[in-house]
């Protein structure tokens, strides 16, 4: 029997990590868990430690990595804690680390998810800022490094099935491919009257009708944000020209996005809205094991609608569209200030329509460049973090 895979989750505290866990039980014949990360949520990353037993656990923070170690060596386990932005990087580039899932939330996860790629490993990229802030330099060195890039994103996962073998190799044109379709739920406010908007809370954002995720990540499904950054995701991915790709409301969640050829055929990958199969999906590839996720019944699905996304009520996918046209470093300054926009959101300092409002002066006031070296890219990246940090103060929620 061959030896068992060893896994490094990036992020494992977070709605990816814990599916990625769940999968990972199924098939414990298979896989080795090495090392989990966490920023600082000690509970749940000690628990994990508690059923996983991993050789290593990080945290981000140093505080929270000495609680760690005092309740593990409490409960009598050897598990190395470790912690800071360095170790992240480390246990990505494990020898005896073979996949890694990049499931960090934000940009805080670019710098080991690029340590995975440069140490040659398999990298389940959930991270999709990785890209959307340093698409030409991370595609450089999962090439140069000979890593393996499979998408963890429903929808970029979606679309990698629905591609032949050989687009690796030959690309989207040689393949026949005319456009890829993103596809996106609308979120929890696809039918609020657009005056309302200025008054919902982020409870109420982080509510999404059909996916369990993370409230970042629910609230840029809210704003439609999390499709603008797919798109640009999906033109490092696939080598896809912005007119190439499209994104469509479809409410249900059942398609997660399709390829349509030269010939007017077009291929969707339909399941349930369960981040377990591209999950499990990444994890065997190229063969096929079980998920833990409900078969879909045809004869009990509901139609199957589609709606082009409008702008007046996603304006931020809007600016995604419009920074990855510009390029360089605007897709990284959008990011940027997205995250710090949607933070100050649910902290209920500014208002849900406040957040494109945020980013769309950060990208007038703050001039991209060539996105050259990382050193340029996060150097933009703090540079849109304060400029959109005082747009926040400037629109802060009286009271």
């Amino acid at each position: 029997m061959n030896a068992r895979a060893g896994v490094a989750i990036l992020g494992s505290t977070g709605s990816i990590g814990i599916s990625t866990l769940d999968v990972l039980r199924r098939h414990a014949d298979r896989f080795r868990i090495v090392a989990l990360t966490a920023q600082r949520d000690v509970e749940t990353l000690l628990e994990q430690c508690l059923t996983c037993a991993p050789d290593y656990a990080v945290m981000a923070d140093e505080t929270a990595a000495e609680h760690l170690r005092g309740r593990l060596r409490a409960a009598g386990r050897s598990v190395e804690v470790l912690a800071g932005a360095t170790e992240l990087e480390r246990v990505a580039a494990l020898p005896e680390v073979a996949q890694v899932m990049a499931a960090i939330v934000g940009a805080a996860g670019l710098l080991p998810t690029l340590a995975a790629a440069r140490a040659g490993k398999r990298v389940l990229l959930a991270n999709k800022e990785a890209l959307v802030m340093a698409g030409p330099l991370f595609m450089t060195a999962v090439r140069e490094h000979g890593a393996e890039l499979l998408p963890i994103d429903s929808e970029h996962n979606a679309v990698f099935q629905c591609l032949p073998p050989e687009f690796a190799t030959a690309g989207l044109e040689r393949c026949g491919v005319r456009r890829i379709v993103l596809t996106g739920s609308g979120g929890p406010f696809r039918t609020t009257p657009l005056e309302q908007l200025p008054e919902v809370t982020p409870d109420q954002a982080c509510a999404h009708p059909n996916w369990r995720m993370g409230r970042k990540i629910s609230v840029d499904s809210a704003t439609m944000m999390n499709k603008g950054l797919e798109v640009i995701e999906a033109h490092w991915l696939f080598g896809a020209p912005p007119d190439r790709i499209e994104a469509v409301v479809h409410p249900q969640s059942v398609i997660h996005s399709m390829v349509e050829y030269q010939d007017g055929s077009v291929l969707a990958q339909l399941g349930h809205p369960d981040m377990r199969t591209p999950i499990a999906h990444a994890l065997a590839w190229p063969r096929r094991m079980a998920s833990g996720v409900a078969f879909l019944d045809f004869a009990r699905l509901a139609t199957l609608e589609f709606q082009p996304p409008d702008f007046a009520r996603f304006p931020a996918l809007r600016l995604a569209f419009a920074a990855l046209a510009a390029g360089g470093t605007a897709p990284a300054i959008l990011n940027a200030a997205n995250e710090v926009a949607v933070q100050a959101f649910l902290e209920q300092r500014i208002r849900f329509t406040a957040i494109a409002a945020v980013v769309e002066q950060t990208l007038e006031r703050v001039s991209g460049r060539a996105a050259e070296t990382l050193a340029v890219i996060l150097d933009d990246d703090a540079r849109a973090r304060a400029a959109a940090g005082e747009q926040v103060a400037a629109r802060a929620v009286e009271g």
